[in-house]
């Protein structure tokens, strides 16, 4: 990893990205909720309720301590309602050393262009940082968050990182 890869807020023109916190679940566990039916069963909730809101409060508890770059709450800049979360996730996916881009945002804030925009705000964040390329990975049945990714300049590898009933999960890269 870079050094000097902090990643504690970033700001947009009409979003701010802030480390995450407890009284964040609550909208993270909406975004669980609305998880289209093809996303992988540990991926949504469950028949129990999990993860509950508690759960989820008790993760990011876990995590507010943790130093290292990761995924950012996404505020709507003048409403300060949370709309979900982007960042960065090391799941090796790409390259183990390299960030994969994350995003996720409640559907009623859909086709307004926040995911990309905060998406750009993440990119520019990791160039600063000293990153050469940026992974993500996405549904090919997930059009809307492929063309954000199209937008901000991924293109597909041809590598699919998994194949289930539930789709195929493509690999995607941008040279930074």
């Amino acid at each position: 990893m870079p050094a000097d890869a902090a990643l504690n807020a970033l700001d947009t023109d009409r979003l701010v990205l802030r480390r995450s916190l407890e009284e964040d679940a609550r909208v993270f566990r909406q975004l669980w909720t609305e998880r289209d039916e093809r996303v992988p069963p540990h991926r949504r909730i469950d028949e129990a309720g999990h993860p509950t809101t508690e759960e989820i409060a008790a993760n990011l508890r876990a995590k507010s301590a943790d130093t290292k770059p990761g995924l950012l709450t996404v505020v709507r800049r003048g409403f300060g309602d949370v709309i979900g979360y982007c960042g960065v996730v090391f799941d090796g996916n790409g390259d183990p050393d390299e960030p994969e881009l994350a995003f996720e945002l409640l559907r009623a804030v859909h086709n307004r262009g926040y995911a990309t925009e905060a998406g750009r705000a993440v990119l520019s964040w990791a160039r600063s940082a000293g990153y050469r390329r940026i992974w993500a990975s996405v549904w090919d049945w997930n059009v809307a968050s492929r063309r954000a990714l199209e937008k901000l300049g991924f293109t597909e590898t041809g590598v699919v990182n998994k194949a289930s009933e539930h789709g195929r999960s493509l690999l995607t890269v941008r040279t930074l």
